[in-house]
C-alpha cells in the first residue's frame, strides 16, 4: 500500500508539538487524508495551509486523532476542526471517565455527574473541540485500545488504564493514591511551578559525558507525566512489509500497555519501517528496556540501518531531542531524522512533494548530556 506520512515543524525553543499528516491509497487510485495532532495554534493554522495548498481547498479529511489533552497537541488541533472538513475525529473526552474514575479521587463525596462537570470545565479546550466538531457534525469516538483507524490500530490506552490514569492528570480533583498504587499504575501528579524553575536552571548548566556504541548512558525509569502516559499510541499495517509506530508523547507505561496489546493482537514488533521516537526525544519517555521490547536489541556496530525514526522536536531547543535518546534509536538500528524547525516526510510509493528534499540523517553523538 502507498502511504506518506509528514511530520510538519511545531514551535521553536523549548516550545515543542507535534503535527502529523498521513496519506494513504485508496481504491482505483484514491487516496485518504489523515491528520494526528495539530500543535500550537500556529501549526495548527500551517496543517491547514499547508492541506490546501498540496490537496485543494474541498479536501477531506478522513480521520482526525488527538493523542491526549495537552495544548502542544490540542490548539493546533482546534484550528484543523475548524479549518478543513473532517468526517472523524478521535480524542479522549476526560469527563467521560468519571463513572469509572470515581473511586480513585481521594474526596468519597464526590457523585458522577460532578466530576464530570468539574473536569470538563477545567478541560475547557478539550470540551470547546469537542463542541466544535458535534457543531460542524463530525463524528466522535475515544481511541482506546483495539479500535481501528483507517490502516492504525490503536495500542494504547485501554478504556479501564484511562480511568485510573484521569485522576492523576493535572487539573482533575485530587487523586487517592493509596487506591491507585495498589493497582500499580500510580505516576503522580505533576511537582508543579518550582520543578519547572529547577529543571530550567539545571538546562542551562547542562554537563555532558562521553558515550560509546558499547556504552549506553540511558537508563531506565525515567517518569513523564499521568497526560502523556494517556497518549494515544497507533500501530500502522501497510501491505505485508511495512509497519509503523506512531507514539506521541507516550512514556514507558503506555509503551509497556502497547507493547502487550501489539501481542495480544498479533502484531509483530521490532519489525517497523518507521518510529516515531516519543515527547521530542525527551529521556523520561523510553529507557533500554522498553526499546528491546519494542524496536530490538543493540545491533552491532556498523550494521545497516534497519528502520526510520522520526522525532518532532523544535528549532533551538537546548533540551530536545536528547543526544542519548536518539543514540539509543541509532544502536537499535534507527536512521534518525528531526525535524527541528523543517517539515520532514517518509513516503512509499508516492513522489516527494516539490518542498522536500532528501533529509540527512542524525549522526551517533559521542558526548551526551549528563543526568543531574
Amino acid at each position: 500500500m502507498k502511504f506518506e506520512i509528514e511530520f510538519l515543524p511545531v514551535g521553536e525553543a523549548s516550545k515543542a508539538g507535534d503535527a502529523i499528516i498521513v496519506k494513504y491509497e485508496g481504491p482505483d487510485n484514491s487516496y485518504f487524508l489523515m491528520v494526528i495532532d495539530g500543535g500550537n495554534i500556529d501549526s495548527g493554522q500551517e496543517v491547514v495551509k499547508h492541506i490546501q495548498r498540496h490537496y485543494g481547498h474541498d479536501a477531506v479529511i478522513a480521520h482526525a486523532v488527538l493523542t491526549h489533552c495537552d495544548a502542544d497537541h490540542a490548539c493546533g488541533f482546534r484550528e484543523i476542526l475548524l479549518g478543513l472538513d473532517v468526517r472523524n475525529v478521535w480524542m479522549h473526552l476526560p469527563w467521560r471517565a468519571a463513572e469509572g474514575s470515581l473511586s480513585y479521587f481521594a474526596d468519597t463525596r464526590w457523585t458522577v455527574q460532578g466530576l464530570e462537570k468539574t473536569i470538563r470545565t477545567e478541560y475547557d479546550l478539550i470540551s470547546e473541540i469537542y463542541d466544535i466538531a458535534l457543531e460542524r457534525g463530525m463524528n466522535v469516538f475515544q481511541p482506546f485500545a483495539g479500535q481501528k483507524i483507517g490502516p492504525f490500530t490503536v495500542l494504547s490506552p485501554d478504556k479501564e488504564i484511562y480511568e485510573i490514569l484521569v485522576p492523576q492528570f493535572d487539573r482533575t480533583p485530587e487523586p487517592d493514591q493509596e487506591v491507585i498504587e495498589a493497582t500499580g499504575l500510580w505516576i503522580g501528579k505533576p511537582a508543579g511551578f518550582f520543578a519547572k524553575l529547577m529543571d530550567s536552571a539545571v538546562t542551562k548548566s547542562q554537563s555532558w559525558a562521553d558515550e560509546t556504541w558499547e556504552q549506553e548512558r540511558l537508563k531506565d525509569g525515567g517518569k513523564t507525566s499521568a497526560t502523556n502516559e494517556s497518549s494515544v499510541v497507533l500501530y500502522g499495517s501497510f501491505g505485508l512489509t511495512q509497519r509503523v509506530l506512531l507514539t506521541g508523547d507516550a512514556g514507558h507505561w503506555a509503551l509497556a500497555i502497547a507493547a502487550f496489546y501489539a501481542k495480544q493482537f498479533g502484531l509483530p514488533v521490532q519489525d517497523f519501517s518507521l518510529v516515531q521516537i516519543p515527547h521530542h526525544g525527551s529521556r523520561s519517555n523510553v529507557g533500554p528496556t522498553i526499546l528491546n521490547e519494542i524496536i530490538g536489541p543493540i545491533i552491532p556496530k556498523g550494521s545497516g540501518r534497519k528502520f526510520s525514526a522520526y522525532v518532532s522536536a523544535p528549532r533551538d531547543d537546548d533540551k530536545h531531542p536528547r543526544k542519548m535518546v536518539l543514540n539509543a534509536f541509532i544502536r537499535r538500528g534507527g536512521s534518525v531524522i528531526a525535524t527541528q524547525g523543517i517539515a520532514k516526510c517518509y513516503t512509499v510509493g508516492y513522489q516527494f512533494k516539490d518542498n522536500y528534499t532528501p533529509a540527512t540523517p542524525t549522526p551517533f553523538a559521542f558526548r551526551v548530556e549528563n543526568y543531574e
